[in-house]
């Protein structure tokens, strides 16, 4: 892994106590942890992104995953996750998604979280002291619907990513929203006798 260089690693955490001007029976804590790198294709154009994927995505699991587990304080406290990556002004879009939307990370992550689930996401191109934004949803396919954990984590790195860098983040979240009250999808389709596909249900 000698070509992977990693600049900082940045963890941040939130716990929400008070929501609407009431107390949360259970704070919710979410959380993310971003590794600062050097983007591994340089400023110029590269055709084959493979083999660095590869190599930092598998870099990039073994130092992030870990890390947000234990923040969260163990898997059975995460309920929804997420993931990010943000490209310097001097790279590509290619190359952020590049590094998140791969088995090799995406599966890292959402097997220590013991989840089944997609990781929603984020990849975009900006400069230092953007807005990274995790968007996450519930880790387990049975409650994707669920929209108490449609939440979004946001926070910014001041030096970071430099035009040649990449920030690669992960998202997590101990709950959903604090007084959560809007229902569901499914609550939806069932008030409105319809399938998922938008059909009438059967009479």
């Amino acid at each position: 892994m000698s070509d992977v260089h990693i600049r900082k690693i940045v963890d941040y955490t939130e716990d929400t106590l008070i929501e609407g001007g009431r107390e949360v029976a259970t704070p919710v804590r979410m959380a993310a942890c971003a590794a600062v790198i050097r983007n591994p294709w340089g400023t110029d154009y590269v055709e084959d992104l493979q083999p660095q994927i590869m190599a930092h995505a598998v870099a990039l699991a073994d130092v992030l995953v870990p890390r947000l587990i234990a923040l969260m304080g163990g898997p059975d406290r995460i309920e929804a996750f997420g993931k990010a990556a943000v490209t310097g002004t001097s790279g590509e879009v290619e190359h952020a998604a590049g590094l998140i939307h791969t088995l090799h990370f995406g599966n890292a992550y959402r097997i220590a979280a013991e989840a089944d689930s997609f990781l929603p996401f984020t990849n975009k191109r900006a400069g230092a002291g953007t807005a990274i934004t995790i968007p996450m949803t519930h880790k387990s396919l049975e409650n994707k619907g669920a929209r108490t954990h449609f939440v979004t984590l946001e926070f910014s790195i001041p030096d970071a990513p430099a035009h040649d860098e990449i920030v690669v983040a992960l998202g997590a979240s101990s709950g959903g929203r604090p007084h959560s009250r809007i229902g569901d999808r499914f609550q939806d389709m069932k008030l409105m006798g319809v399938d998922q596909a938008g059909r009438p249900l059967p009479a």
